[in-house]
C-alpha cells in the first residue's frame, strides 16, 4: 500500500488526520473519494475547511488542488456549504 504522503497535496499533517479516521493509504483515500474522506475528517476535526476538501480532490485526481476545474470546485463548495447547514 502506498503512503498517503506520496499523493499530491497530502502532507504529514493531513496524512496523520486521515490515518486517525481510518484512511491510512493512498488506496483507501482513492476508494473513499474526496467527499467521503472529508465527511470522516469533519466528524473528528470540525475545523477542517473547503481548502482541505480541494486538497483531497486534488490528491484523488493526481493534480494540484489549485488546478481543479472550476465546475468541480463549485460542486465541492456546494457540498461543503450543505454540510454547514
Amino acid at each position: 500500500m502506498a503512503e498517503l504522503t506520496s499523493m499530491m497535496n497530502i502532507g504529514r499533517e493531513m496524512a496523520k488526520k486521515l490515518t486517525a479516521v481510518g484512511i491510512d493509504s493512498s488506496e483507501k483515500l482513492m476508494e473513499a473519494g474526496a467527499e467521503q474522506a472529508f465527511l470522516k475528517l469533519r466528524r473528528v476535526y470540525p475545523q477542517i475547511c473547503l481548502v482541505h476538501l480541494y486538497a483531497l480532490e486534488g490528491a484523488v485526481c493526481s493534480m494540484e488542488f489549485s488546478h481543479l476545474p472550476e465546475a468541480r470546485k463549485r460542486e465541492l463548495k456546494e457540498f461543503s456549504d450543505f454540510l454547514k447547514r
